[in-house]
């Protein structure tokens, strides 16, 4: 099982997550693949507690794809001011 994790400053009106609502501000996302299934999750620079990304989980066919469809949450969740 292979873990993916970046940076990301959330764009304006954050990321919506399953268990607190939206998150704002300085961001690390973590993909996971676990039996074919993608979970997406972020938690505030530093912190110890992670929170899955609203809608971001998803069935991936082949593990091989898991590198990709982590770049693609990273470009859309990657909004930083300026």
């Amino acid at each position: 099982m292979a873990d993916y994790s970046s940076p990301l400053v959330a764009g304006p009106g954050g990321v919506m997550t399953d268990e607190v609502g939206v998150v704002t501000g300085d961001l690390e996302l973590r993909t996971t693949l676990v039996d074919g299934v993608l979970r997406a999750e972020v938690r505030y620079e530093g912190a110890d507690e992670w929170y899955g990304v609203t809608g971001a989980s998803c069935r991936i066919v082949d593990p091989r794809d898991h590198a990709a469809v982590h770049e693609v949450l990273l470009g859309v969740l990657h909004r930083p001011l300026g």
